[in-house]
């Protein structure tokens, strides 16, 4: 039997989905993101799931496309029509990004070793980032003469700034994870030994807090990056007004006046 390329395990409500490709620094193929894009959909229709970590088996996180797979390796025949990269970027990576960024619970990158052109914006669409010392972030894409994908244009100058996104993608060096920590790409840097422990009790934590204000924060913010304040404050107030009639509020304020653990149960 063929082993599987995402590794799925749950530790009470979290979730994780460990890429396994290891000999390939698990760079993507059509099935790896066929298989990824699964897993993410499962956990999403799974109400029992409260967190996603999404990390890779052995010494990397993920290094990206596998250049070698048949839906972008040029063809060598003289005269042989150019692979269709869009047509890829738009039936793999796009669907990939938009479940990504849409996941009904938070999601935890535990990045370990290099995280490579799409493999470090997979990493960048979680919504909170932990690596361990020894990995690294490398928007490789002009080494091979294209642009960041995998909603790269979007995240980088979102995340450390225009000046700052046009070097790490344009230069296309190796971004150690404390430089990467230091200038905001990422959540936080540990220890490698640490990494995994870090990364599960983040995810716990998360499990444990209101799962649908965590996502309304995620969904505010992104949207927010699009308005004027005035919009914006609007915007607030609508799903203030959503939140306020869910039962995680009402638990919240009871929990903080009795002076108890709130237990929190939407999704």
């Amino acid at each position: 039997m063929t082993e599987p390329l995402v590794l799925i395990s749950n530790a009470g409500a979290v979730r994780t989905l460990s890429l396994n490709r290891p000999a390939a620094l698990n760079s993507f193929t059509t099935e790896l993101h066929a298989e990824l894009l699964d897993a993410l959909e499962s956990a999403a229709a799974d109400e029992g799931v409260r967190c996603v970590v999404l990390t890779g088996a052995g010494r990397a996180f993920c290094a990206g496309q596998d250049l070698a797979d048949p839906s972008v390796a040029p063809d060598p025949t003289p005269g042989a029509a150019p692979k269709d990269l869009g047509h890829v970027i738009s039936t793999y990576y796009g669907p990939l990004v938009a479940r990504l960024r849409s996941m009904p619970v938070p999601v935890v990158a535990a990045v370990n070793g290099v995280a490579a052109g799409a493999g470090a914006n997979l990493a960048l669409c979680c919504d909170l980032v932990v690596a361990g010392r020894s990995a690294s972030f490398i928007q490789a894409f002009t080494k091979i003469g294209l642009v960041p994908d995998t909603g790269g244009t979007w995240l980088l100058p979102r995340l450390v700034g225009s000046a700052r996104a046009l070097g790490i993608a344009m230069l296309g060096d190796k971004l150690p994870a404390e430089e990467a920590a230091r200038i905001g790409l990422i959540w936080q840097c540990v220890d490698d030994a640490a990494l995994a422990d870090t990364a599960a009790a983040l995810a716990s934590k998360l499990a444990g807090m209101p799962t649908r204000a965590l996502v309304a924060t995620r969904q505010a913010m992104n949207d927010a990056q699009g308005m004027d304040l005035r919009t914006a404050l609007d915007e607030e107030a609508r799903v203030q007004r959503a939140l306020g009639n869910a039962d995680d509020y009402r638990e919240g304020v009871e929990a903080f006046r009795a002076k108890r653990a709130p237990v929190f149960k939407d999704r």
